[in-house]
């Protein structure tokens, strides 16, 4: 398909740009926006569904306020691709994502239009809030600082903590409401009622509406609730005016002139404000309109009919994810106690397969990363077992909880991490990097990795039947590297580590998927005329001793590699290990170095990192050498 011409979008190279066309034109780049963004990520994958559902409001936005001066702020970032596009980044949005392009997220260093840095849900409130009173201290009288949320991101509880603190201040914020009833997968919880009772509403503000001069046309899902022009609160009829927002809503998201009117004449009404405003996920794209989570970020997919395009290897092995689903249920069949937690990631966590099985066993708690491992915990109390299932990156948001509410406890929760390690494309907010190295300093954690997709059942299974305290297990975002899978059941000995190939002279300890490439390293050096040997170690917490005694005693280099931060991981521990026992074996830790990694292929940044197969070839060399 020949991408159709963007006449007027070709036109826009800032937001200054935006501001000098009339409405026609501004409905004309709308439509342009939408179709160069599906024209792109059709190509070169991406977050789509949120980035086409915000499409009118990105450019209303852009054209009422005077950014990057009026600070605008993503939340999460799903969202900002039209953003990106028409502040300076359309013609390098195709390397979005890419290794050395464009990042998926905003991202401070990249664009000056990038206020605030984002990739986790529900921190913008905070950034926005925090703007402005340094705005206000600096007498900076005319800054305006916006917050987009989605209505999934505003379940997380620091986005309340964000709206309470604001609430109480003067500052001049206006929090944008992005109410499409989905985060990735269908919203949860009672603010999911809330926000529908306030879309459907009909009858309230007539009030503000008309001293606004705005007609019926404005909303086609409701109308304006009733508060004084001045922010004063007439009444608190709902949550965001008890918070003391003046709130004003809801409008329709796709009625750009209707957007560009509101935001326009509410600028200047002092104090924190609220609009809230309805929008569809996917919009202008049927198959994205109807399939909201496959098409949140679907991979290549055709820019016509909408179908997915998959590559050969997606058929020829399971994922990790899928595994994990699979066992899990296998698992709740045999062990009524078995539970399950997600904070909104029932789909990407694969518990759909226990979900279909056994609904009133699966939770999902929404985007409140905190409080799923809390109320994992409380389960726990009561004699259950929770498999908590966390993308490593989002566990990070709840480690207090963690070390204080589970493991001080000693309560049975299984930490099932996700995404563990590199994840690729969606760069340094979203990478598994550190959860080794986090969990590695918590007392009476079991810290254990799966070399490949057996292994991860085994340790599912070795965890279900563990009560003597927390048990986290990591796997990564990728396909597994074997053929057959589904085999019966092994209960691992806890803290215990294997040899997985004998050698000499040089040993390397691998934990985790990383061991594979160690696995594809060997037939190199053996053409080489090294013979190395292999351990995986299985845990890093209990580590096991006796199997770091023997390879201390028997090998004169020895190489660590795993797929996480060297600082405190793995490699951290070999060390310790052989400084406390006084050993003086040369050794080099492979993994992710002490800094944050870019976006890009998992493979290349595995390779950028020194610990893909040519990595470890390399590293033997050199060492030996």
């Amino acid at each position: 398909m020949t991408p159709k011409p963007h006449t007027l979008l070709s036109k826009i190279d800032s937001p200054s740009d935006i501001r000098d066309l009339s409405e026609s034109e501004l409905i004309q780049l709308s439509n342009e926006l939408r179709e160069f963004i599906l024209d792109v990520v059709s190509v070169h994958p991406g977050h789509l569904g949120s980035s086409l559902g915000v499409v009118e409001l990105t450019v209303a936005l852009h054209y009422a306020y005077n950014t990057p001066y009026d600070r605008l702020i993503w939340d999460v970032g799903h969202q900002a691709y039209g953003h990106k596009i028409l502040t300076g980044r359309r013609d390098s949005f195709y390397t979005n994502r890419q290794y050395k392009g464009i990042g998926g997220f905003p991202i401070r260093k990249e664009s000056e239009y990038d206020a605030f840095g984002t990739g986790h849900a529900s921190t913008s409130i905070s950034a926005a809030l925090g703007m402005a009173e340094a705005s206000s201290l600096k007498r900076e009288m005319n800054r305006k600082h916006i917050a987009v949320i989605g209505d999934g991101a505003l379940t997380g509880g620091m986005a309340m903590e964000g709206m309470n603190n604001a609430g109480a201040t003067n500052a001049d914020i206006l929090v944008v409401l992005n109410d499409n009833g989905i985060s990735i997968d269908e919203n949860v919880g009672s603010l999911k009622g809330l926000f529908n009772q306030m879309a459907t509403s009909s009858k309230l503000g007539r009030k503000t509406w008309k001293s606004l001069g705005i007609d019926n046309k404005l909303s086609k899902s409701g109308s304006f609730d009733n508060t004084f022009l001045e922010g004063k609160i007439e009444k608190r009829s709902n949550l965001f005016q008890a918070m003391n927002f003046s709130y004003f809503g809801p409008v329709d998201g796709h009625d750009i002139p209707s957007l560009v009117k509101i935001l326009t004449e509410t600028k200047n009404i002092t104090g924190p404000k609220l609009l809230h405003v309805i929008t569809k996920k996917g919009k202008g794209f049927k198959k994205a309109e109807e399939e909201q989570t496959t098409y949140h970020a679907p991979g290549k997919f055709n820019r016509i009919t909408g179908d997915l395009i998959k590559n050969k290897s997606d058929i020829q092995s399971a994922t990790y994810q899928e595994v994990y689903g699979k066992t899990l249920l296998e698992l709740a069949e045999n062990n009524k106690n078995i539970v399950a937690i997600t904070p909104a990631m029932p789909t990407g966590s694969a518990l759909t397969f226990m979900k279909s099985k056994f609904p009133e066993r699966v939770f999902d708690v929404g985007i409140a990363e905190q409080h799923a491992v809390t109320f994992a915990a409380g389960l726990a109390a009561e004699g259950f077992k929770p498999m908590c299932t966390v993308y490593s990156t989002f566990l990070q948001r709840a480690y207090d909880q963690v070390i204080h509410d589970v493991a001080l406890q000693k309560l049975p929760v299984v930490f099932c991490v996700d995404r563990a390690g590199l994840v690729g494309e969606d760069g340094a907010t979203h990478h598994g990097a550190f959860d080794l190295a986090f969990m590695n300093s918590i007392p009476d954690m079991v810290i254990s990795a799966p070399l490949n997709e057996v292994e991860l059942r085994n340790l599912m299974f070795t965890s279900s039947t563990y009560y003597d305290g927390p048990f986290s297990i990591r796997y990564p975002r990728s396909r597994g590297v074997l053929n057959s899978w589904n085999l019966p059941f092994e209960k691992l000995e806890i803290g215990k580590g294997r040899c997985l190939l004998k050698g000499d002279e040089i040993a390397i300890l691998s934990i985790g998927h990383a061991g594979n490439y160690v696995i594809e390293a060997i037939p190199i050096l053996k053409n080489q005329k090294i013979n190395p040997a292999h351990y995986d170690l299985r845990f890093l917490a209990p580590i096991d001793e006796e199997l770091l005694h023997e390879v201390f005693n028997n090998f004169k280099y020895i190489i660590t590699v795993e797929d996480g931060i060297v600082v405190g991981g793995m490699g951290s521990s070999v060390l310790n290990f052989k400084n406390n026992n006084n050993y003086h074996n040369d050794l080099v830790s492979l993994g992710i170095p002490n800094t944050f990694i870019t976006h890009g292929k998992v493979e290349t940044l595995h390779k950028v990192c020194g610990y893909d197969k040519t990595g470890v070839v390399d590293a033997v060399l050199k060492l030996m050498k």
